[in-house]
């Protein structure tokens, strides 16, 4: 008897789940070969682009053992529950946000194994109360563990954007991470080269810090399409710190422009005439 009551309860998780995912035009993951290389900022800052840009959007952090959505997004309220089910985080008139980094203490690790983790990522999708949404984005934690494989089995997306910076064993690893997406049966829709460079603020020159940009291997052995190109910005580090994303809190900088390249790239691969 216990079972079937079980076996039921699975099953109407799925089902709920599979009713909201058909609510979101597109579902787009960001994703990378390895950490360090600037992924939730990508994410936050491509959401918050979106957003300005009319569409309904959802920032969903999959990144459980690290989730810096919050800190970056200058989020302090936890959501709600209404009827049993979380309400998330409102940002902005056009975007919602969910993380576990508003769901648990400040400093409260998260020491979890598949299962727990795959069960997190279930009740995320399902047991959330989501709106009709444009876009949904889904901020994966470096590399091809536990959450990015949940993820791809449970949602059939548009497609994965993978981050990466311009020195050759970063691309080796973006290599390594699009192969592990084909094979999940998921699309790959291009890369953005994030901190490709910086402007030096004394000279204007531009400084090639990781050397030559290897990133163009991608694009030239592969055909994979650069989305966009990311110039380093010390300032954004301490506004990110501070909740102050580059669209919002640097208009008109060559990071801002940089960022909304990428959605316009973006739009330009997965919306079809439909608003």
């Amino acid at each position: 008897m216990e079972t079937n009551k079980r076996l039921e309860q699975i099953r109407e998780r799925q089902k709920r789940l599979e009713d909201n995912m058909k609510r979101i035009k597109h579902k787009i993951a960001i994703l990378s070969g390895k950490g360090g290389v600037g992924k939730t900022t990508v994410a936050v800052n491509m959401a918050v682009a979106l957003a300005e840009e009319g569409f309904k959007v959802a920032l969903l952090d999959l990144d459980l053992h690290g989730p810096n959505v919050p800190r970056m997004l200058g989020l302090h309220d936890s959501p709600t529950i209404q009827n049993g089910f979380i309400v998330p985080v409102r940002y902005g008139p056009n975007m919602s946000v969910l993380s576990m980094g508003i769901l648990v203490e400040e400093a409260q690790s998260i020491a979890w194994r598949g299962p727990l983790k795959h069960s997190a990522i279930q009740q995320f999708l399902a047991d959330a109360l989501w709106e009709d949404l444009d876009f949904m984005i889904f901020d994966l934690p470096p590399g091809t563990g536990d959450e990015a494989m949940s993820l791809m089995q449970l949602v059939k997306l548009d497609g994965v954007v993978l981050v990466t910076t311009p020195q050759r064993v970063a691309v080796d690893d973006v290599l390594r991470t699009m192969q592990f997406v084909q094979e999940m049966g998921q699309e790959v829709l291009g890369f953005v080269n994030n901190m490709a460079y910086l402007v030096c603020p004394h000279c204007g020159n531009r400084i090639d810090i990781f050397g030559e940009d290897a990133s163009t291997t991608l694009s030239e052995l592969i055909g994979l399409e650069c989305l966009a190109t990311v110039p380093l910005e010390p300032k954004l580090v301490k506004m990110l710190d501070a909740g102050k994303n580059a669209i919002m809190h640097m208009r008109g900088s060559e990071i801002e422009r940089a960022f909304r390249q990428l959605v316009s790239s973006l739009i330009a691969k997965v919306w079809r005439d439909e608003r």
